[in-house]
């Protein structure tokens, strides 16, 4: 069985990532959260969310290196009891390490969520939008005349690539030409991708009031899904892993359905 120091793996993917450089949000802690007893890697994992249910699946599938889109860090990490302690207790005890990537995973133009997910449904000749801490972390797609897309059509290749269906604020014109994407939470800032000049937004999700604040920008907003939009990056970096140090691994499905 193929082994990889923990080290070089986490190297390679904090210099792929730009990890230092790339601006979050204050708590994110991007990188390595926790690390392994044996300073080794034999099976990596990937999963959207590091939660003690994921853990549990890490262990389970006896990975020894968990990958994750939203960490375990995003405020204050005290004090260790209850369900807090079980969780780094039974990464300790199965020799599990955790690694994050945030908004480094998201702006990535080729493995992050947002690169993949627009190569899922198709876009091309994609421009950078949407700015986010620094650094815009999304793509926009502007399609020729005869390339437009409808709503209905585009809901179906949007089904397809999430596995569910999304919800479609009907705000703008039936025919899609300018398409933006940014996955996971970005529905609160619908003026902001308004603004960059698409006609239609796609994200994970967003609250009530966009509902009427689309219409009021004449604006098509996708919500499809934050969980949903957000497989697509973890899958790809632990994929990339595998290939360069011959690794297996293996995605852990736990879904929230929002």
């Amino acid at each position: 069985m193929p082994k990889v120091l923990l080290s070089t793996i986490v190297s390679h993917c904090d210099k792929t990532l730009r990890t230092a450089e790339t601006g979050d949000y204050d708590g994110a802690a991007n990188g390595l959260q926790v690390e392994n007893a044996t300073g080794q890697v034999t099976k990596i994992a990937a999963t959207v969310d590091a939660s003690l249910a994921t853990v549990k699946l890490a262990v389970a599938a006896k990975a020894d290196l968990l990958i994750v889109h939203h960490g375990l860090f995003w405020n204050k990490s005290h004090p260790w009891t209850g369900k807090k302690f079980e969780l780094f207790k039974l990464c300790a005890d199965n020799n599990l390490a955790v690694y994050s990537s945030h908004l480094p995973l998201d702006a990535h133009p080729k493995l992050g969520n947002n690169a993949q997910l627009c190569a899922a449904l198709g876009l091309k000749n994609l421009k950078p939008f949407f700015a986010s801490h620094g650094q815009t972390i999304g793509f926009m797609s502007c399609l020729k005349a005869r390339q437009k897309i409808s709503r209905a059509d585009l809901t179906k290749k949007i089904e397809r690539a999430t596995g569910s269906k999304p919800k479609l604020l009907p705000g703008g014109r039936e025919l899609c030409e300018k398409i933006g994407v940014v996955t996971g939470g970005a529905g609160g800032e619908l003026k902001l991708a308004a603004a960059a000049g698409v006609d239609t937004f796609i994200t994970g999700e967003g609250p009530h009031w966009t509902f009427a604040l689309a219409e009021e920008l004449g604006l098509n907003v996708f919500y499809a899904g934050h969980y949903a939009t957000e497989t697509f990056g973890v899958k790809a970096l632990a994929a990339e892993l595998s290939r360069k140090y011959r690794l297996p691994w293996e995605f852990l499905d736990h879904p929230s359905g929002l």
